[in-house]
C-alpha cells in the first residue's frame, strides 16, 4: 500500500495543474503577444505549438512524475541515477528563484486591490506606480530601503502561501485551488462581460482578432507562439512532475494533459477578449487608434489598466477591485505550485517532515523576496525575471527534452506507461514532436536569445535595460541564471536520505 500523499479527486489535480498554468502572464503577456504577431492569424501557430509542444511536454512530465513517484530531483535520479539528478535540482532552483520575485508582483496586485476602492492612483498612474508606490528612487544595482507598501502585502502573500503548503496536498493545495480557480474564472467572466459592453470595445476586439496572414510566414511569429505556450503551461520547472507524482496509480494521464492545456489556452483567450475590449474603450476615450494604447507586462496591469478604470462611466472602483483580485488569485495558485516543487525536493533529499521543509524552503524564499520589496527592487526583478525565464526555463526545457528523447531514450517507456492507463493513446506523432519538433524550436529560440544578448539587444516584459550598466546585467542577471544551474549540480552530489531510496515509491516524513 502506497503512503505517498495523493490528490483527493481527479478534479483536484486538474484544478491544481490548471491553477499552476494560469498565472499573471496569461493576463498581461498573451494579449499583447497575439496582437503583435498577427492578431487572429496568430492562433494558427499558437494552436500548432500547443499540439506539437505544449500538450506533448505536459504528457511527458505527467508521465515522469506518475511513473517514478517523486519530486523532480528524485524522478530524474530514478531515471538515470546521478547522471540526470542535477537536471531536477536545476528545475527546482529555477522555481525557487521565480518564487522570490513572483510573490512580490502578487503583493503589488494585492495593494492595487485596495487602491482600486477609491482610485488612489490618481490621474498619473505611471508616476504613482514608480514614484509613489514602488519608490523607485535609486540606481540599478542599489537596494535602498524596504518599501512598507510592498513589504506588508508581501508578508500576507507568504503567510497565505506557506499556510496552504503546511496543510499538505489534499487538505491544502487541492482545497485552495478548488476555491481559487472557479472564483478566478467567475471574476474574470464578470470583467469580460463588462468590458465588451463599453464604448469602443468592438474596435479593440477587431484589433485583437483581425487576422494578418502575411506575418505567419515569419519565423519570429512561430517562435513567439512556441514561447507563449512554453512559458504559460508551467513546463520545465519541476511543477508538473511534482504535481503528477501525487496522482493515484490509475490516472488518465493523456486526458489530464489535454484538459490542462486547453483550459489554460481558453483562459488566455478570455483574457485577450477582456484586455482588448478595455483597450478599445481607452482608445475611444482618448480619440486615438487601439495600436496607440496596446501594452504588455507590468505596464499593462499597473499603469494602463488603472488609466482605463479611471475612465469608466460607472462603478469603476468595483471593476478595479475585481481585476486586481483576479491577478492575486491567478498569482497565488501559481506561487503555491512553484513553492511545492522545492518543498517536495527538500523532504525527499533530506528526509524532512513537510512542516520543516515548508519552513526551510518557503522561509528562505520569503526572506530573499525582501530584496524585490526595496526601493531598487524593480531593477532586480527585471533582471532576474528576464534571465531566469529565458536562460533558466527555456534552456532547461531544451535540456530536459533532449535528455529524455536522445540520451536516456525513455520515450518508448513513457509511451507504454501512459497508454496503459489513458483513454487517448499516444502514437508515433507524440515521439516525433518531442524528439524532433520541440528540440528544433527550442534550440532556435536559445540560439536567437544568445545572439541578442551577445549583441546586448535586451528586452523584458517588465521594462528594459536602457541605463542598466554592464556590471549590473552581468551580476544581476547572468549570475542568477548560472546560480540555479551550478547549485543544482552541487546539491545532486549529496547522498539521498536513506528512507527515500529504501521506500522506493513511498513518501518520506
Amino acid at each position: 500500500m502506497e503512503n505517498r500523499a495523493q490528490w483527493g479527486t481527479r478534479a483536484g489535480f486538474v484544478m491544481a495543474a490548471v491553477g499552476s498554468a494560469i498565472g499573471l502572464g496569461n493576463i498581461w503577456r498573451f494579449p499583447a503577444v497575439a496582437y503583435e504577431n498577427g492578431g487572429g492569424a496568430f492562433f494558427i501557430p499558437y494552436l500548432f505549438a500547443l499540439l506539437t509542444a505544449g500538450i506533448p511536454l505536459l504528457v511527458m512530465e505527467f508521465t515522469m512524475g506518475h511513473k517514478y513517484r517523486g519530486s523532480a530531483p528524485l524522478t530524474w535520479f530514478r531515471i538515470n541515477n546521478k547522471k540526470t539528478e542535477w537536471i531536477g535540482w536545476w528545475a527546482v532552483l529555477v522555481a525557487f528563484v521565480i518564487s522570490t520575485y513572483y510573490s512580490v508582483v502578487i503583493a503589488w496586485a494585492m495593494s492595487y486591490s485596495v487602491f482600486a476602492f477609491n482610485l488612489s492612483w490618481g490621474d498619473d498612474t505611471e508616476s504613482f506606480l514608480f514614484s509613489d508606490y514602488l519608490n523607485l528612487s535609486v540606481d540599478p544595482g542599489q537596494t535602498g530601503s524596504l518599501v512598507p507598501g510592498v513589504f506588508i502585502p508581501l508578508l500576507i502573500v507568504w503567510l497565505v502561501t506557506l499556510g496552504i503548503l503546511f496543510k499538505g496536498v489534499k487538505k491544502g493545495i487541492e482545497v485552495a485551488n478548488k476555491i481559487f480557480i472557479p472564483t478566478l474564472v467567475i471574476l474574470f467572466l464578470v470583467i469580460v462581460l463588462r468590458a465588451v459592453t463599453l464604448p469602443g470595445a468592438a474596435e479593440g476586439l477587431q484589433a485583437f482578432f483581425e487576422p494578418n496572414f502575411e506575418v505567419i510566414t515569419s519565423g519570429s511569429v512561430w517562435v513567439a507562439a512556441y514561447g507563449q505556450i512554453f512559458f504559460s503551461l508551467s513546463i520545465a520547472f519541476a511543477i508538473m512532475i511534482t504535481y503528477s507524482s501525487y496522482l493515484p496509480k490509475k490516472s488518465d494521464i493523456t486526458n489530464n494533459a489535454f484538459i490542462t492545456g486547453f483550459s489554460n489556452s481558453g483562459f488566455e483567450l478570455l483574457a485577450g477578449i477582456g484586455v482588448f475590449a478595455a483597450l478599445g474603450f481607452m482608445a475611444s476615450q482618448q480619440g486615438v487608434g487601439v495600436e496607440e494604447v496596446v501594452s504588455g507586462g507590468v505596464g499593462l496591469a499597473f499603469v494602463v489598466f488603472p488609466q482605463i478604470i479611471n475612465e469608466f462611466p460607472a462603478l469603476n472602483g468595483l471593476f478595479g477591485v475585481l481585476f486586481f483580485v483576479s491577478l492575486v488569485l491567478a498569482g497565488l495558485s501559481s506561487l503555491i505550485s512553484i513553492s511545492e516543487t522545492y518543498v517536495a525536493a527538500l523532504r525527499e533529499k533530506l528526509g524532512l517532515s513537510r512542516n520543516v521543509a515548508v519552513g526551510v524552503g518557503g522561509g528562505a524564499a520569503a526572506v530573499i523576496s525582501l530584496l524585490f520589496a526595496t526601493q531598487g527592487g524593480l531593477y532586480f526583478l527585471d533582471a532576474a525575471d528576464y534571465f531566469i525565464n529565458q536562460f533558466g526555463v527555456a534552456f532547461l526545457g531544451l535540456v530536459e527534452v533532449v535528455t529524455i528523447a536522445w540520451f536516456v531514450r525513455k520515450l518508448n517507456d513513457f509511451q507504454s506507461h501512459a497508454n496503459e492507463i489513458s483513454d487517448i493513446h499516444l502514437g508515433g506523432w507524440w515521439k516525433i514532436c518531442l524528439s524532433i519538433i520541440t528540440p528544433l524550436v527550442l534550440g532556435y529560440m536559445m540560439f536567437d536569445l544568445f545572439r541578442q544578448n551577445i549583441l546586448k539587444q535586451f528586452d523584458t516584459e517588465t521594462g528594459n535595460y536602457e541605463g542598466y550598466s554592464d556590471t549590473f546585467i552581468l551580476f544581476g542577471g547572468w549570475a542568477v541564471a548560472a546560480f540555479a544551474l551550478v547549485l543544482g549540480i552541487v546539491i545532486a552530489m549529496k547522498r539521498w536520505h536513506t528512507t527515500t531510496l529504501d521506500e522506493k515509491h513511498k513518501e518520506v516524513g
